[in-house]
C-alpha cells in the first residue's frame, strides 16, 4: 500500500512555505491568524495522523469521522456544517484508457485553514492550484482559505472538460463505426457507452447541489462573498457539464436508432443483390430445365427439333446470353446499380456529426 503523502502549505501576501512531510509540532499552527494554511493529503492517513490535526484545527470527531469514512467507502458529493467547520465532499474524475475513473475528495474549511483529503495518490487535478502558490499568485495569496476552496472546487470542475472532450470523441468514432461497420461488437460498445455516461451523471450531478449552496450564502460565516461570487460562476460551468454530459446520452441513444437504420439499409442491400442474381438466372434456369428433358426428335418433330441442329448448342447459349443482358441492361437503366455505389460512397454519416456538433455547441 502506498504510503499518504502529505504537504502542508502556508502564505499570505508576503510569503509562501512549503512543508512536505510535516512533523507534528506544526500541525498546532493551522489556525495561524497571519497567514493561510493548506494541509494537502493524498491518501489515508494513520489514527495517530489524523489525532494530531484535530487538536491543531479544532476538528470534531464527528467532521474526523465523516472524512475517513469517505475515503474508506467512498460517498455522494454533499456539505455538511461543523462548528466553525465546514466538510465538503465531491468526487474528481479523469481519464484512464478508454474510460473514465473517480475518487473521494473531502475538503474541511475552517477560517485560516483548509483540509484537502484525497483517496487516492496517483492523480488528481489541483496541480494547477499548487502552480499558483509556488509563483505566488497575487488573486489567491491575498485572499483567505475560502477562497482557496473555491480554486480547488473550480479546478475539480475543470477536470471534467477532458473527460467530456474524450467521450464526445467516441461518439464521433462511433457514429462513423455504425454507418460502415453495424456488427454486433458496435451495439455492445454503444450499450457500455451508455452506461459510463449514466455513472459519470452520477459522480457530477450531486456536486450541483454543493456548489449552488456554497453560492447562495451556505457556510457562513467562513465562506465570503468574494468566493461565493466566483463560485456562482462555477456553478454555470458545472451546469454545462452536466447539460454536456446529458446531449452526450441523448447522442448515444440516437446511436441505437442509427445502428438499426444501418443494418436495415445493408440487409436490403444484400437482399437487392440476391434478387438481381435470382432474378437473371431465374429464366437461364427456366431454358436449361426445357432443354435438358431431352425429348425424342424422332417421335416428333415438335419435340425439340434444334437439338439435332449444327448450330443448336450455341444457339440456346446465345438465347440465354441475350436474357442475361437484358435483364442486366433492364437493372441498369432502373438505377439499382447505381444505388449500390451511391450508398458506398455517401453515407448518411455528414448528417448526425453535424447534428451532434450543432447540439454540443
Amino acid at each position: 500500500m502506498t504510503p499518504p503523502s502529505i504537504a502542508l502549505i502556508d502564505y499570505n501576501a508576503d510569503r509562501v512555505t512549503w512543508q512536505n512531510q510535516p512533523t507534528p509540532e506544526v500541525y498546532h499552527c493551522l489556525q495561524d491568524d497571519h497567514s493561510v494554511s493548506w494541509l494537502d493529503v493524498q491518501g489515508s492517513p494513520e489514527v495517530s495522523v489524523w489525532t494530531l490535526i484535530a487538536q491543531g484545527c479544532g476538528l470534531g470527531d464527528d467532521a474526523i469521522e465523516r472524512i475517513t469514512r469517505a475515503q474508506e467507502f467512498g460517498t455522494r458529493a454533499k456539505l455538511e456544517e461543523y462548528p466553525g467547520v465546514i466538510v465538503i465532499m465531491f468526487r474528481m474524475v479523469s481519464c484512464e484508457g478508454d474510460r473514465f475513473r473517480s475518487q473521494s475528495v473531502s475538503l474541511a474549511i475552517g477560517a485560516q485553514w483548509l483540509i484537502s483529503v484525497q483517496e487516492q495518490t496517483d492523480y488528481d487535478c489541483f496541480e494547477r492550484v499548487r502552480d499558483q502558490l509556488r509563483h505566488h499568485h497575487a488573486s489567491l495569496c491575498r485572499r483567505g482559505a475560502d477562497y482557496l476552496a473555491y480554486a480547488l472546487l473550480d479546478a475539480t470542475i475543470d477536470s471534467f472538460f477532458p473527460v467530456l472532450e474524450h467521450y464526445g470523441e467516441r461518439i464521433a468514432a462511433l457514429e462513423a463505426q455504425v454507418i460502415t461497420q453495424p456488427y454486433p461488437s458496435t451495439l455492445q460498445t454503444i450499450y457500455q457507452l451508455r452506461r459510463e455516461l449514466l455513472e459519470l451523471r452520477r459522480a457530477v450531478w450531486p456536486q450541483r447541489h454543493v456548489v449552488n449552496v456554497l453560492s447562495r450564502g451556505g457556510g457562513e460565516p467562513i465562506v465570503g462573498e468574494m468566493a461565493r461570487a466566483m463560485l456562482r460562476d462555477s456553478y454555470d460551468r458545472l451546469m454545462q457539464v452536466l447539460e454536456t454530459i446529458e446531449t452526450d446520452r441523448e447522442l448515444s441513444s440516437g446511436l441505437m436508432d442509427i445502428y438499426l437504420s444501418a443494418l436495415g439499409q445493408k440487409t436490403n442491400e444484400v437482399m437487392k443483390t440476391l434478387t438481381i442474381i435470382s432474378t437473371i438466372f431465374i429464366p437461364l434456369t427456366f431454358v436449361a430445365g426445357i432443354y435438358g428433358m431431352n425429348f425424342n426428335t424422332e417421335r416428333s418433330p415438335l419435340n425439340m427439333p434444334e437439338l439435332n441442329w449444327f448450330w443448336g448448342y450455341p444457339f440456346c447459349l446465345a438465347v440465354m446470353l441475350i436474357i442475361a443482358s437484358g435483364s442486366i441492361v433492364f437493372f441498369w437503366r432502373r438505377g439499382w446499380f447505381t444505388n449500390f455505389s451511391d450508398l458506398r460512397d455517401a453515407p448518411p454519416a455528414d448528417d448526425s456529426s453535424s447534428s451532434s456538433g450543432q447540439a454540443r455547441q
